[in-house]
């Protein structure tokens, strides 16, 4: 029987996995024009995965040597003598093991070379030994490496490449000189924006060895038709009875589309939430069961995750960005060079949104708010206030009593910060509620800011919970005629999640104000309204 795979290579044979015909479509249209390019993608987002399926759609034409850069030591990079042996050596190992044909004399020539001193060799031997077996070849070579990154903070890697752009260039003015059809290198790092010096005296002038590569723009996320063809083919072994629909389209929605984060999700649901949450698959198979799942992510410890705060310690001016979009609604215009989103946009933890900085997926979202929330001391006395009356924002039934936890979190507010100054609550407020009602929910549910609503008037916190909605509006007060059309629009909102009742939070710099939560009603919605 199948599984889901989240770690390392999806093999169709063995795992439930997104059909990805169409991508090796699109990728093999830039390795018939002859291309050469980096497929840079974030970590867990299925490079190695594609690049296997595209390797065998074209063995049948084509000599492919596919190589991994992990397979290279450290210290093979010392040198280009070092580094040109240790390449000869993989070459060698994929014709003796992995069923690369070479032709005899070619496998001489890199025996040859493996066994000279590297002092004895340079990388000129080995690019030459690459132009007798393209002279003798007759079906084009693609050369693939995985794993580049491994290698991108060397000076060798840099003449590494050097050697492959000047074949390139021999090629693109001589049609009859003969190199490798296509290069392609996988990883996270961008190859094209490495640099080296153009002569060792140029101390300021560079230049980048892989400018002669394409742009590689096919989209590697997973599409929500995509996903219902992988869940698919689970039911027809499982026969679950789940909304096939639904359901991937709430995994997109919560991924947009990252493979990593699909494949957890489907693979908690399929071996970790029974008999824990759920009596059976029927059951597991739910929004309710996603909604379990991808709690269950947000506080497990992962690679992905270190590696995404990481980041954000070592840039703190972005982190205090990412921060203020997600707690305050602020609109940071996305900057193509600006060198730290550059580097977040690459390791795939934030998106160009209209040309503003989003976060990639809600997944990330949420845990950037459980990161942001936690590290805050300034809002302590709030939380522990949450924390310790947790238990009587339950009701009986097991559901959230929130106009409860909209009044108790009004008084508290009154009396830990009475007397502040409006800009202060302004900018402020919201992430208090926020804070506020972490702890409370922590644990059993999720929660995450729309981001059609997220703006510095109005944003809408939609709280999972035991496989209900609720969905609060937060707003800044501008008056009545203001105040009736949020009534309004929360009313419209609560239609997309098919609900009867919703929460409004006005954040009133009124003195004359009136703290507390009344009930009102707006058509066939029920409204609780809270003023801080």
């Amino acid at each position: 029987m199948k599984k889901f795979n989240t770690t390392a290579v999806c093999i169709p044979s063995k795992h439930y996995m997104v059909d990805l015909s169409e991508r090796v479509k699109e990728i093999k249209m830039l390795v018939n024009a002859g291309k050469y390019f980096t497929i840079n993608r974030a970590r867990q987002y299925g490079k190695t995965t594609t690049i296997d399926a595209l390797c065998q759609s074209l063995e049948d034409e084509n000599i492919v040597i596919s190589l991994d850069f992990q397979d290279i030591e450290a210290g093979s990079f010392a040198n280009g003598g070092e580094f040109s042996k240790a390449f000869a050596r993989i070459i060698l190992d994929a014709n003796e093991f992995d069923g690369l044909i070479i032709p005899e004399d070619i496998v001489s020539r890199f025996r040859g070379l493996d066994e000279k001193p590297a002092s004895e060799v340079k990388m000129d031997d080995l690019f030459r030994i690459f132009r007798y077996w393209f002279k003798e070849e007759t079906h084009p070579i693609i050369l693939i490496i995985d794993e580049v990154d491994s290698a991108t903070n060397n000076q060798v890697f840099l003449d590494f490449l050097a050697q492959l752009r000047s074949l390139y260039l021999k090629r693109e003015k001589n049609s009859r000189i003969k190199t490798f059809q296509s290069v392609i290198l996988a990883g996270v790092v961008d190859v094209k924006h490495l640099k080296s010096k153009v002569r060792p005296e140029d101390q300021h002038k560079v230049n980048s060895p892989w400018n002669i590569a394409a742009d590689f723009d096919i989209d590697m996320s997973l599409s929500e038709t995509g996903i219902r063809g992988m869940l698919d083919e689970y039911e027809a072994d499982h026969h679950t009875g789940m909304d096939i629909a639904a359901i991937a389209k709430q995994i997109r929605e919560y991924t947009n589309g990252y493979p990593y984060l699909v494949s957890r999700i489907c693979e908690l649901i399929d071996t970790k939430l029974i008999p824990e949450k759920f009596a059976d698959l029927s059951a597991a198979w739910t929004a309710y069961g996603v909604d379990e799942a991808v709690r269950k992510i947000l506080t497990e410890e992962s690679t992905l995750f270190e590696s995404l705060m990481g980041k954000l310690e070592n840039y703190p001016r972005l982190k205090s960005q990412l921060r203020r979009i997600l707690l305050r609604g602020e609109v940071i215009a996305h900057l193509p060079d600006d060198e730290e989103q550059k580097q977040l946009r690459m390791y795939g933890f934030i998106v160009n949104n209209h040309n503003t900085v989003a976060i990639a997926n809600r997944i990330f979202e949420m845990r950037l708010y459980q990161y942001f929330i936690g590290e805050s001391r300034q809002n302590e006395e709030l939380r522990q206030a949450a924390a310790a009356n947790k238990s009587i924002f339950i009701t009986e039934d097991g559901w959230l009593d929130v106009p409860k936890i909209m009044e108790h979190f009004i008084r508290e507010h009154n009396r830990i910060h009475e007397g502040q100054t409006e800009k202060f609550l302004e900018e402020e407020g919201r992430e208090r509620f926020i804070t506020y009602i972490a702890p409370i929910i922590n644990g059993t549910g999720t929660y995450g800011i729309e981001e059609q609503t997220r703006d510095q008037k109005r944003m809408d916190l939609v709280i999972h919970y035991l496989g209900r909605r609720y969905v609060i509006e937060m707003k800044i007060w501008h008056g009545d005629r203001y105040n009736e059309k949020g009534e309004k629009q929360i009313s419209e909102y609560l239609d997309r999640w098919d609900l009867d009742t919703g929460y409004l939070l006005s954040f009133n710099f009124n003195r004359a104000k009136k703290p507390g939560v009344e009930r009102v009603r707006i058509g066939n919605k029920t409204i609780f309204e809270g003023i801080v």
